[in-house]
C-alpha cells in the first residue's frame, strides 16, 4: 500500500518564512508539520473551525471576553495550537489575536463562523494574556 506523500497547506509557507523564518516557533511548526499529509492538515483545519465556532457562540450568547468560558476557549485555542503546530507562548497567543483582526484573510475566515467573531477572539486573548 502506497503511504500518502506530505503536504503543504499554508502554516510554515513562503510568507510565513520571510515574517517569523527566524524563530523558534516557526523552526518548530517546520519540524511537526514537515510530514503532515492532507488528511492531517483538514484534521487540523477541522479543530481550528470547532474553536472559532465556539467563540462565535459564547460571544453570540453576550459572554464577555474576561469571562471564564470565554479563558477557557482561549485555553482551548492556546493547547490545541500546541499539540500540534508550535509552542504557543502568551506572547506568541497575543500576536496571533492580532494578526485575527489585522490580515483580513485570517478575519474573513474567522468571521465567517459570525459578523465580529475575529475581534471577539482578539479581546477574549487580550483579557488572557493581559496585552493592551
Amino acid at each position: 500500500m502506497k503511504k500518502e506523500q506530505p503536504f503543504k497547506k499554508g502554516i510554515c509557507d513562503d510568507e510565513a518564512s520571510m515574517r517569523w523564518g527566524d524563530t523558534e516557533a516557526y523552526k518548530e511548526c517546520e519540524r511537526r508539520t514537515a510530514n503532515y499529509t492532507s488528511a492531517d492538515w483538514n484534521e487540523l483545519l477541522a479543530g481550528m473551525d470547532a474553536i472559532m465556532e465556539g467563540f462565535a457562540k459564547l460571544k453570540a450568547s453576550g459572554v464577555a471576553p474576561n469571562a471564564d468560558s470565554a479563558r477557557l476557549q482561549v485555553e482551548k485555542l492556546k493547547q490545541f495550537i500546541t499539540d500540534r503546530i508550535y509552542t504557543c507562548t502568551d506572547e506568541i497567543l497575543a500576536g496571533l489575536g492580532q494578526m485575527y483582526v489585522a490580515d483580513e484573510r485570517f478575519t474573513r475566515n474567522i468571521d465567517k463562523h459570525g459578523e465580529g467573531t475575529a475581534a471577539y477572539v482578539r479581546e477574549c486573548i487580550k483579557k488572557y494574556t493581559g496585552s493592551h
